[in-house]
Parts: C-alpha cells; structure tokens; sequence
C-alpha cells in the first residue's frame, strides 16, 4: 500500500479472514467508517454497531456526508486467492453510493433488488441509506 493522491481511500485485504476483500471509498466516509472499525475491535456486532452510530449521527457526534458518496468494495472467495502470490481472480466488485436518509420516496428506488444487477435502497430512512448497486454474477446472467 502507498499514501494515495485524490480523495479516495483503500484498505488493504485483511490476510486473517478467508478469502480476499478491499474497499475504497470516498475519504468524506472516513468518520463514519472508522468507526464501525472502532466498534468492531470493541468486539460489537453488525446491529449494535448500526444503531451506535445512528444514534452517534443524530446527536450530531459522528458526521455524514452531505452529498451522495461512494464505496467500492472488490471481492474474491478463498478459492480464488493465492495468498502465497497475491494472485485474485474471479473478482466481484460491489457499488454503493451513501446517501444518509434518503427513502424509497426520495429517491424513486425498491427496498429490495427487482431484478440481477437492478439498484436498491437499503437502510432506507436512516444515516446508513446506501444505494447498493451488485452487478448480475456469471451465473445470474
């Protein structure tokens, strides 16, 4: 890894969980993605840390962004990791756009995929509102 140039930032594949995983996202997420690591290494769960920073977001302690921001996170499964090498292949790369509050009303979206690959809203109504956007697998086209 080396110190970035743009706004962006990457975390590494973490060597200690199976399989391959990165993320960059947009460094206006830095806060409240840092916090989730926080939390995490705090031993907290995926619940307890969503209503945590809810309540953190509300309060007005951990900040949002105010505009649509992204998250790219690129993903392999064990099979198709050489942690020996560094070699991935059949990756899946995922998109999310942050969006804090937005609502299926707001933004014209289903709460649920309709179809492969179709945008959805999830945590619609709350500060982790995130379009989620999966792209159709290999075996799903």
């Amino acid at each position: 890894m080396r110190k970035g140039t743009n706004e962006m930032i990457c975390l590494a594949d973490d060597p200690n969980q199976p399989g391959f995983s990165v993320a960059c996202y947009h460094r206006d997420l830095e806060p409240f993605m840092r916090r989730g690591r926080e939390l995490r290494k705090e031993g907290k769960k995926s619940a307890e840390i969503f209503a945590i920073r809810e309540k953190e977001v509300k309060a007005g302690t951990l900040k949002m962004p105010v505009k649509p921001t992204m998250l790219y996170v690129l993903t392999c499964s064990k099979d198709n990791y050489n942690d020996t090498t560094g070699e991935v292949k059949d990756t899946y790369l995922r998109y999310v756009v942050y969006v804090p509050y937005a609502t299926p009303e707001s933004t014209g979206l289903s709460t649920k995929p309709e179809a492969p690959g179709e945008p959805w809203l999830m945590h619609p109504g709350t500060h982790g509102a995130h379009i989620m956007i999966n792209p159709p697998t290999k075996d799903e086209l």
